[in-house]
């Protein structure tokens, strides 16, 4: 039996990127719900444009959930699909009960920003692995997520 797998890496390493994307897969799939929840629920004085902004937000989390979720099945492995599994691992919490415009706001910083120190550690763990497509596809993640930490924080003043 060989030790590397169907695309050429070690399955050893593989296997764990692969457990490490599903962590990041449960962390998206938990910032998808409280981005959707700040969508439906944001309240005050900018309801229009962060009720607008938290679409945009959610349906680009929505698009990463699946790029994950298939990038775990190129590995060779089953992504999660249980929200008791996500809820078992995710670094972000559930945002629950949240309606004030500048709060919605801080906890889509607060999940980016766990989702940036995920990702760093997968691009790390990718290029000690030679696996170039999740490499590429964390930092393309990081780079457009440092952008929009920027522009929140810049709103949040």
């Amino acid at each position: 039996m060989s030790d590397i797998n169907a695309i050429g890496l070690h399955t050893d390493s593989a296997n764990q990127l692969a457990e490490k994307l599903n962590e990041l897969l449960a962390n998206y799939q938990i910032f998808y719900m409280n981005a959707r929840g700040y969508h439906w629920n944001v309240k005050g004085p900018h309801f229009f444009e962060l009720h607008v902004k938290f679409e945009e937000v959610y349906t680009d989390l929505l698009a990463k959930v699946d790029e994950v979720a298939e990038r775990i099945l190129t590995l060779g492995h089953e992504p999660l699909h249980a929200y008791s599994d996500y809820a078992k691992i995710s670094r972000i919490q559930e945002d629950t009960h949240v309606h004030e415009g500048s709060e919605c706001v801080r906890g889509l910083v607060q999940g980016y920003q766990a989702l940036l120190e995920l990702q760093r550690e997968l691009n790390s763990m990718a290029a000690d692995a030679d696996d170039e497509g999740t490499a590429s596809q964390m930092s393309d993640y990081i780079r457009e997520q440092e952008k929009t930490v920027w522009m929140l924080s810049a709103y949040l003043g």
